[in-house]
């Protein structure tokens, strides 16, 4: 609810990039398994995608930006990819998913950078979906006492 009503626009079906740091692979599965299940298609870069797919997780692999064209930045922009779950760690990969982060943030694709927000948002868009996800201001649930 806070990033509806921060203006995020989650989607309610498309595709989900995900790639994430090693320590946080196994973490990431069960959000993983429920987008799948609510009609998302999956896109990781071969890390990532190779541990999804042990999992039994159909994946699509992208390659990273440094890795060459096609990759996932260009993804996004043709309008390919609408959710992104991204967790770095290390100055390396935090300065190489500099231009994931930009790119998200121009095309207004939704980007968490921790399995907890990946989480969260799995729930509300599960929650979209069911047509349960309700949003009011906090001050709305005062005004009647």
């Amino acid at each position: 609810k806070a990033q509806l009503g921060g203006g995020v626009i989650l989607p309610t079906e498309g595709r989900v990039f995900v790639s994430v740091k090693d320590h946080d692979k196994q973490a990431i599965v069960g959000a993983i398994r429920e987008i799948t299940g609510l009609g998302f298609r999956v896109v990781a870069t071969r890390g990532t995608a190779a541990f999804l797919q042990s999992q039994d997780i159909a994946v699509e692999i992208v390659n990273k930006v440094r890795e060459g064209q096609p990759h996932i930045v260009d993804a996004m922009i043709n309008g390919e990819i609408q959710l992104v779950f991204n967790t770095t760690e290390g100055v390396q990969a935090i300065a190489d998913s500099f231009s994931l982060r930009r790119s998200a943030l121009i095309h207004k694709i939704p980007y968490f950078t921790t399995v907890a927000g990946a989480r969260a948002a799995v729930q509300a868009i599960a929650a979209l979906q069911d047509g349960s996800l309700d949003v009011a201001p906090l001050q709305s649930y005062f005004m009647d006492r």
